[in-house]
């Protein structure tokens, strides 16, 4: 007898922000702990952090020794950055932690560090036991307002950005400001492109807000910077709870405005060119095609470039003008990889106004190569 049965799970996606999670004075985190029973917590950070926080391990272990009912088993340092999701080993490492320290379904996985380090973890939260409550703590201005709000985890492979991974809603993600500001200038500006990106493609008065207040956040002004962090956040964390397909069964990617090509630049340039700089240059190109194919006002696509430059974020990079055998710029392979991972129709989102997006099946690579020149001219002059 067949029968089709509705299997319906709910969860909970809690957001917080804090100064100095794991003082003795901040109960934020142990509050957010459920510690009924004997509950284990294993801690990842990642190692670029042990120069700026020397103290920080000793302070995790003094923290836990306080907190009746969850046993700190141990506090492991792995390598972060893109490096550690050019391959499986970080994650097999990470597993091996897993394993070695006994950790359960019903323990905690605390993961400290930026974005790519959070997505290798999280996946090996997501597989180990198929599934152990990770508490995500970004340390960067785009993991802390975007990535690390996020569902997704992964790794790449077969030279391909993500191409292993999972969707899983971390048990909670704590945005501590006491990291964001210990990051190199140019890491904490550009991380601010996803501001800008969730703004222009779900709320055009944050876009002018950032606009109004753009030298405020080149100078990475603590209190400015914090507050942009905190309504980019909660804008991303809002669309993919509310906004109807958290897990991207779909092919509408709003919060993937300008990634098409920012994903395939960071792999052309090996990574060099940062995350945050390669959607810098993927925000520039998809708005001024979008002015120039008439769907955005020219004015409005300006006043976009005019924050980017700002910022003192890139509009054109010169992997751009790589080209393949056939004479076809190398970027436009982004558009293909883009298809396959929406399931074979490829939509790519756009701007019509500063605020809302229209989704496009579609790219004109003569006119969109246009933009590009016009970019490079326009980076070229400015310099």
């Amino acid at each position: 007898m067949d029968q089709d049965f509705e299997i319906q799970v709910s969860f909970q996606h809690r957001i917080r922000f804090t100064r100095g999670a794991f003082s003795p004075e901040n109960a934020l985190l142990s509050d957010l702990l459920e510690t009924c029973g004997r509950r284990k917590a294993l801690v990842f950070i990642e190692q670029g952090l042990q120069s700026h926080f020397p103290q920080l391990e000793g302070q995790i272990q003094d923290y836990f020794a306080d907190i009746s009912g969850i046993q700190l088993m141990a506090v492991e340092w792995l390598i972060g950055g893109e490096e550690a999701k050019r391959d499986d080993r970080g994650y097999h490492r990470a597993m091996a932690a897993i394993e070695r320290h006994h950790i359960d379904r019903h323990s905690y996985l605390i993961v400290i560090g930026g974005g790519a380090f959070l997505d290798v973890i999280g996946y090996a939260a997501a597989t180990g036991h198929r599934g152990i409550r990770l508490v995500r703590f970004p340390t960067t201005t785009l993991s802390q307002d975007d990535s690390g709000v996020g569902v997704k985890n992964g790794i790449n492979a077969f030279g391909k950005k993500n191409f292993i991974g999972s969707f899983a809603v971390p048990y909670a993600v704590v945005n501590d400001f006491q990291f964001l500001h210990t990051q190199p200038q140019l890491t904490r500006r550009a991380g601010l492109i996803e501001a800008v990106k969730v703004a222009l493609v779900k709320d055009g008065a944050f876009f002018n807000w950032i606009e109004a207040n753009v030298s405020q956040l080149y100078q990475l002004d603590e209190a400015v910077l914090e507050e942009a962090v905190e309504r980019s956040a909660i804008l991303h964390a809002r669309h993919i709870a509310l906004g109807g397909d958290p897990f991207e069964l779909g092919s509408s990617r709003p919060l993937d405005y300008g990634h098409w090509a920012a994903h395939k630049l960071e792999q052309l340039t090996d990574f060099e060119l940062s995350h945050g700089e390669a959607v810098s240059v993927g925000v520039a190109l998809d708005t001024l095609y979008a002015a120039e194919s008439g769907l955005l006002k020219m004015d409005d696509a300006t006043r976009v470039l005019r924050v980017i430059e700002g910022l003192d974020l890139p509009l054109w990079h010169e992997a751009l003008d790589l080209r393949d055998m056939r004479g076809r710029r190398r970027v436009f392979n982004g558009l293909e990889e883009f298809r396959e991972h929406l399931g074979g129709e490829l939509t790519v989102l756009l701007l019509k106004d500063l605020g809302t997006g229209v989704d496009v099946h579609e790219i004109d690579e003569t006119l969109w190569e246009t933009c590009a020149e016009k970019l490079k001219e326009r980076a070229l002059t400015t310099k």
